[in-house]
C-alpha cells in the first residue's frame, strides 16, 4: 500500500492526524505519514488473489484519532480491509467506519485511544494482480538414464501497487471465490453490508480460516532473521493447502516480474516408456521421460505446481540439445511425473484391420416379441427382420524400432460397446472400456500385435464393457 504525501499522490494511502491544507491535494487531511514495518503477501495460484498483511507505528493522541485508507488506482478489494490493534488493544477500539460518499474510494476509521503514544497496528485486505507461475528446466544425460530437475517461480505485480521488503508465501490449492476481487475494486462504491463486513473483518477471518493457518504470528521477528539467512523456500503443507515461504523479503514492484528458485534436483534417474493413450496424447504414439516425485527420485518434499516444462539433452560436446518444451499439470507427491516428447521418428506405428465379418444372426418373428435363429432350424424368409448379431474385425498394432536400444510399450486401446477382446498378448484393464498391451521391443526389431474385436449388436448387446478373452 503506497502512503500519500505532497510529493506522492498515487494508489492507497493509509495517514493520521488533523486537516491541513488543502494545497496537498482532495485526499489528504491528515498530517502524520507512517511508513510500513512489516509487509506479508500471500499469494494464491489458482485464483488471481493475493492476502496483504502490513504493520505500522502510529502515534495517537488520547480521544478520537481518525484513520484514514484510501485504494485509488489499486485492485484491493475495499470489502475485505481490516485494521487490527497488535500492541495497547486494551487502550483502542475502532469506534465507526466511515465512507464518504465524495470519496468513493476512500475509508475512515474512528479511532478512541485511552493513551497518548505509539502502537503497532496490522492492515490486512485482499488484492488482485499479483500472480506466480511455476516453470521447471530438466537437462538429461548423454545416456538419457538421469537428468537435473530444477524448479522456479516467477512472481509478476500488476496490482498498482508497490511492496517493497515483503514477507512472500505462494499456495498451493483450490479455493472458491463468490466475486472476483478486481471486480469489486474496480466497482469503487461500498454497500452498507459490505461496510459492515469490513469493520468486522469477517471476509478476512472467514478466508483464513479456510487457508488453515495464515494468521499472523510474529511476523516481524520472523521476517528479520530471515532476512540474516541466505535465501530458500520453506514448504509448508496445510491440510488442502501448501505453502511455499520464500526466506528473508522481497521488493515485488508495479509492472515488474522477480524469479526464484524452489528447488532443485541434481540427479533424478528416470525411465523411457512409449504410450498410445489417444484420450491423453492425440491418435499418436509418444515417447515420455517417466520419473516420480518421490525421495527416491530426489524430489518428494513438496507437490510440483501446474507450470512450464523446458526438457534439454546433454548432446556429449558441451552443450545443449533441445527436445520439448510444454505446460504441465499438478503433480501431488507421489505422483508419476511425464515429460512428453511427442512422436518418435525413429519407433514407426501402424494400426492394420486385416478382415471383418458378421455372424450369429438373430431374427424377429411376425409378432415382433420372439427370435429365432439359422441354427434352430427355423425357415428364413426376407419378411423376417434382423434383431441381433455379431460384428467381428481382425486388426494388427504394428510397430518397428530402428533405435540402437530396446523400448517399452504401452498400448490403451478404448471400444465402446458390448466388446469382446480376444488375443494371446496378456491384455490388462484399465477401465471396464479399456483394455492395455505392454510389451517390450528390441532394438532394429519388429512387433505385430494381432487380436480379434468382437461387437454384440441388436438384442446381442447385453452390457457397455470390454471383457477379455484368450485364443483358444
Amino acid at each position: 500500500m503506497t502512503l500519500f504525501n505532497k510529493h506522492n499522490l498515487n494508489a492507497a494511502l493509509l495517514v493520521i492526524g488533523l486537516p491541513v491544507a488543502a494545497s496537498y491535494a482532495d485526499n489528504v487531511d491528515v498530517s502524520t505519514i507512517p511508513q510500513r514495518d512489516t509487509v506479508q503477501l500471500t499469494i494464491y495460484n489458482s485464483e488471481d488473489l493475493t492476502l496483504v498483511r502490513e504493520t505500522r507505528h502510529i502515534t495517537f493522541s488520547k480521544g478520537d484519532n481518525p484513520l484514514q485508507f484510501s485504494w485509488a488506482n489499486t485492485l484491493i478489494d475495499p470489502t475485505s480491509v481490516d485494521l487490527q490493534f497488535k500492541t495497547h488493544a486494551q487502550d483502542l477500539d475502532i469506534l465507526d467506519t466511515t465512507f464518504p460518499h465524495s470519496k468513493p474510494q476512500m475509508l475512515y476509521w474512528n479511532v478512541q485511544s485511552d493513551f497518548s503514544g505509539s502502537a503497532v497496528v496490522e492492515i490486512s485486505y485482499f488484492t488482485s494482480g499479483i500472480t506466480w507461475a511455476a516453470d521447471y528446466v530438466c537437462v538429461a544425460d548423454t545416456a538419457e538414464e538421469q537428468m537435473s530437475f530444477d524448479g522456479f517461480v516467477r512472481i509478476t505485480n500488476n496490482s498498482g501497487e508497490d511492496y517493497e521488503n515483503a514477507q512472500v508465501r505462494l499456495v498451493v490449492g483450490e479455493i472458491n471465490l463468490v466475486e472476483r476481487i478486481a471486480d469489486l475494486a474496480r466497482r469503487g462504491l461500498v454497500s452498507q453490508e459490505a461496510s459492515e463486513q469490513l469493520r468486522l473483518g469477517a471476509r478476512v477471518r472467514r478466508l483464513e480460516k479456510g487457508a488453515r493457518g495464515l494468521a499472523y504470528s510474529g511476523l516481524a521477528g520472523e521476517m528479520d532473521a530471515a532476512a540474516r539467512a541466505p535465501k530458500a523456500i520453506v514448504k509448508e503443507g496445510l491440510s488442502e493447502y501448501f505453502i511455499f515461504t520464500i526466506e528473508g523479503t522481497e521488493t515485488i514492484a508495479h509492472t515488474w516480474s522477480k524469479r526464484l528458485r524452489l528447488f532443485q534436483g541434481a540427479s533424478v534417474p528416470f525411465k523411457i516408456k512409449y504410450r498410445y493413450r489417444p484420450a491423453e496424447y492425440g491418435d499418436q504414439l509418444v515417447r515420455l521421460f517417466i520419473l516420480r516425485n518421490d525421495e527416491a527420485s530426489s524430489l518428494g518434499e513438496t507437490p510440483l505446481p501446474d507450470g512450464v516444462v523446458r526438457l534439454f539433452r546433454d548432446n556429449g560436446r558441451d552443450g545443449l540439445s533441445f527436445l520439448t518444451a510444454y505446460s504441465s499439470k499438478y503433480v501431488p507427491i507421489g505422483q508419476e511425473i511425464e515429460l512428453n516428447l511427442g512422436p518418435d521418428p525413429q519407433v514407426i506405428y501402424e494400426r492394420l484391420r486385416l478382415r471383418s465379418w458378421r455372424d450369429d444372426f438373430w431374427f424377429r418373428t411376425d409378432n415382433g416379441k420372439t427370435y429365432f435363429s439359422p441354427t434352430q432350424g427355423h425357415k428364413i424368409r426376407n419378411n423376417y427382420p434382423v434383431g441381433g448379431w455379431d460384428d467381428h474385425e481382425q486388426r494388427l498394432e504394428r510397430i518397428r524400432n530402428f533405435r540402437d536400444k530396446p523400448i517399452d510399450l504401452e498400448l490403451r486401446l478404448t471400444f465402446l460397446g458390448h466388446v469382446i477382446f480376444t488375443s494371446d498378448l496378456d491384455p490388462l484393464l484399465h477401465d471396464y472400456r479399456s483394455p492395455q498391451i505392454s510389451t517390450r521391443i528390441e532394438a532394429g526389431e519388429q512387433a505385430d500385435l494381432g487380436y480379434e474385436i468382437t461387437y454384440r449388436q441388436g438384442i446381442n448387446h447385453k452390457q457397455e464393457n470390454v471383457t477379455l478373452e484368450a485364443l483358444d
